[in-house]
């Protein structure tokens, strides 16, 4: 299979560079090899791949977060605005604005919808006339949670959970959100309002996106470049038009002739 290189258009500085990165789980186990990929700034980048292939081990691996599933890079550079970052916590990578919403969704069920918002600003420490603006800002940007404000978050539906924890995220005031299988579990109609958000986000806001994703018609629509992980490889990379034609996406996911 031959490997299609994914260049950032010449506009875009790039915000972050992974390069030959080799992760191991337990010292033994190894989950990704050889993954290189880049996002320039203000770029919507799609990581794809079936269940298993490496995606969310990837995003832990540029957050910070893979040492607290017992993982290691063991090879390999991740910068991010030129700066080595491997080994910096995620809690500091989160100041300096990389910001991972989790597979799952992981809200704070017991507390309300606000309050689960507020949590996300407690990185930069705004005043209250600040933090309040903020948070209408999300308001702004998903209505749904306005409405649930006073609600518990366990109370509210998958893709209000979703919506909220993409909130919470952006009240760290991101550069870059690593955004982990978005789509996973709800309605095909929540999933298109997410991702149009997600677009007017990028647009509006200048924020940069890598999506872990296994749905690949949905992410191709909307990124504008994307790799394709096979058994912890990078298997295909190129624009989202590029690989959209491609007939060989269908064998990469799920193995058998192409």
């Amino acid at each position: 299979m031959t490997l299609q290189h994914a260049p950032i258009a010449p506009a875009a500085r790039r915000l972050l560079e992974v390069s030959d990165i080799e992760v191991v789980y337990g010292g033994a186990i190894l989950a990704v090899a050889d993954v290189s990929l880049a996002v320039g700034e203000g770029e919507i980048v799609a990581l794809l791949g079936a269940n298993g292939a490496g995606k969310s081990t990837v995003l832990k691996a540029v957050s910070g977060l893979a040492a607290a599933d017992r993982a290691t890079v063991r090879r390999g550079h991740v910068r991010f605005d030129g700066q080595d970052i491997l080994g910096i916590a995620a809690n500091r990578l989160a100041k300096q604005g990389i910001v991972h919403v989790l597979e799952g969704r992981h809200v704070f069920a017991h507390l309300t919808v606000e309050e689960n918002l507020l949590s996300g600003a407690f990185l930069h420490r705004p005043t209250r006339k600040e933090l309040l603006r903020r948070v209408d800002d999300i308001y702004a940007w998903f209505p749904r949670l306005k409405d649930k404000r006073r609600t518990l978050a366990g109370l509210t539906s998958g893709g209000e959970q979703q919506m909220l924890a993409i909130g919470r995220a952006l009240l760290t005031q991101p550069r870059l959100v690593l955004l982990d299988e978005p789509s996973m579990g709800l309605a095909p109609r929540i999933v298109q309002e997410i991702f149009q958000i997600i677009v007017r986000l990028n647009r509006e806001k200048g924020v940069a996106f890598l999506l872990a994703e296994q749905n690949a018609a949905l992410s191709l629509a909307h990124a504008s470049r994307a790799y394709i992980l096979e058994s912890g490889r990078v298997a295909l990379a190129g624009t989202s038009a590029e690989l959209a034609t491609r007939d060989d996406l269908h064998h990469i996911y799920l193995g058998g002739p192409a």
